[in-house]
């Protein structure tokens, strides 16, 4: 799949319509904006309870966000086409997908953002889950950093409370690493997303 160099229209105007019903519906407030790096590829990694987490992380921010979304959703037929518009490329779970790392790896070279989720997956029950080790991966073999961050109360937005999102500060993979390292820097991530 042909990744996008730049955002197109419909990823802006959804940028700006879902910080609008963040704010005025669910009351959301952001902080730690200074965290995020400028002038380099970066990962943003927030815990993940909704299918609105995406959306939320890089509403708040003033880079362009790009993200991983799962095969099935691209073979949707409208759901796909919109967010291959929007930033997405996709990957095939379950199974270790180069296509999706190369992308990958292409983003962060080329200096954008690329939104990984520590836990690989959404947690049902608004817990933080295990550590997978690709957000490491990535991070170790491209040398970027990682920047966790904390996404509160997406699991309950039926009830509309508050919903808070807090960009904590950068984690740097160490220039020599090995496979073991991969998982330890994803716990580290959890681990700062757990104390924001």
């Amino acid at each position: 799949m042909q990744i996008r160099k730049r955002s197109s229209f419909l990823y802006y105007l959804g940028k700006v319509v879902f910080k609008l019903m963040f704010i005025l519906i669910y009351r959301c407030k952001s902080s730690g904006q200074e965290n995020i790096p400028e002038n380099t590829g970066f990962i943003i990694a927030p815990n993940h309870m909704s299918f609105f987490d995406p959306p939320l992380a890089g509403c708040f921010m003033k880079q362009d966000l790009y993200f991983m979304a799962k095969q099935e959703l691209f073979d949707t037929p409208i759901l796909g086409s919109v967010i291959k518009r929007t930033n997405a490329f996709p990957v095939k779970r379950g199974m270790q997908d180069m296509s999706a790392f190369r992308n990958a790896f292409t983003l962060l070279e080329n200096k954008k953002a690329l939104l990984m989720f520590p836990e690989g997956t959404r947690s049902k029950t608004g817990e933080l889950g295990k550590a997978r080790p690709g957000v490491g991966m990535v991070a170790c073999n491209c040398q970027v950093p990682i920047v966790p961050v904390k996404i509160v109360n997406t699991n309950n937005m039926k009830k509309f409370k508050r919903i808070e999102i807090k960009y904590g500060k950068p984690v740097y993979p160490p220039k020599e690493h090995t496979k073991e390292d991969y998982l330890k820097i994803a716990q580290q991530v959890l681990d700062e997303i757990r104390a924001l």
